[in-house]
């Protein structure tokens, strides 16, 4: 772990009993806080030197791998992790979207790469440009924008920061602020930014969280046949199949047409038309899709759906 910078990254975690998947990548000072978290997790780390010697990682029960991650892929089958952690993780990448994408691909759809990055921001960086000197010619500093830009550009679809600040003195902030420097959020006194990068955005995290992978995209297939009208009186067969054999709820099946259907009105009433056994379910996953629109044109039009299927 880089000098100076705090292990604040568990701070986006709350501890629980679930068997989770965590790996964490040379920043191996987490895994003692982690093991205490997560008793029943699957720790796993990778360091360029091995496992180290000291006796606080003793008796944690991780899974060690020897291998500089900058110069070789990870050896995981993708989607293994539920958490990938490392601090300052991209700092000596040549390529740091290569790094972050390739990362992605080990963590599962509802997990999260945990990470920070040395903001070149911060008054000290911009202190020792000034006087000509620039001491971290091996490490590639970011600013918040462009380091949230490649996160997205390599396949994460929410992320969060919060600050790790190391307040200016007074004059060297008083001379930034005459010379111009924007300080929006306290940007120049925020030394490095923890990131909590999600691969899928919290509302879909929390949908395939449920079920399978393979029930989700038997799901996902039925809607959009339905949808489009592909011979769909067998499709609509297959979806009241599937959700007997699955147990799926309403709640659910709503929200999951709310985030993979493009036209609800030409699905519903594709579904409608062939549901005639169904008739409760159906007029239960409108109320469900009715309590959850975000918008009042969208209630509008589940509202006249449920009407028109009580007539």
């Amino acid at each position: 772990m880089a000098e100076k910078i705090k292990a604040e990254l568990l701070s986006f975690l709350k501890g629980s009993e679930l068997p989770l998947s965590i790996l964490v990548v040379e920043s191996v000072g987490y895994l003692p806080a982690l093991r205490r978290l997560f008793p029943r997790a699957a720790l796993y780390a990778v360091t360029a030197g091995g496992q180290p010697e000291e006796s606080e990682y003793a008796g944690l029960s991780v899974h060690w791998t020897a291998l500089d991650y900058l110069a070789a892929p990870l050896p995981f089958a993708p989607e293994t992790f539920d958490y990938i952690i490392s601090d300052l993780l991209l700092e000596q990448a040549g390529n740091p979207q290569d790094i972050a994408a390739g990362f992605s691909r080990y963590i599962k759809q509802t997990g999260a790469l945990l990470t920070s990055f040395r903001n070149i921001r911060h008054w000290s960086v911009l202190e020792e440009l000034r006087d000509g000197h620039y001491y971290r010619v091996c490490a590639r500093l970011f600013a918040k924008p462009e380091f949230e830009k490649l996160l997205y550009a390599s396949y994460y679809k929410a992320v969060r920061m919060r600050a790790q600040r190391r307040a200016a003195p007074p004059e060297v902030m008083a001379r930034l602020q005459a010379a111009a420097f924007e300080n929006t959020h306290d940007d120049l006194e925020t030394e490095f930014w923890l990131v909590y990068a999600a691969r899928s955005m919290p509302e879909l995290s929390l949908l395939k969280s449920f079920y399978t992978a393979e029930q989700r995209e038997a799901l996902a297939r039925l809607l959009h046949r339905i949808e489009y009208g592909v011979d769909t009186a067998r499709q609509v067969a297959a979806l009241w199949s599937l959700y007997d054999e699955a147990g799926l709820f309403p709640a659910y099946v709503a929200n999951f047409i709310k985030e993979s259907v493009f036209h609800p009105a030409r699905f519903y009433r594709h579904l409608r038309a062939y549901s005639a056994g169904r008739r409760e379910e159906l007029r239960e996953i409108l109320g469900e899709a009715e309590e959850a629109a975000t918008s009042a044109e969208e209630r509008v039009l589940l509202a006249s759906l449920r009407e028109e299927d009580e007539t």
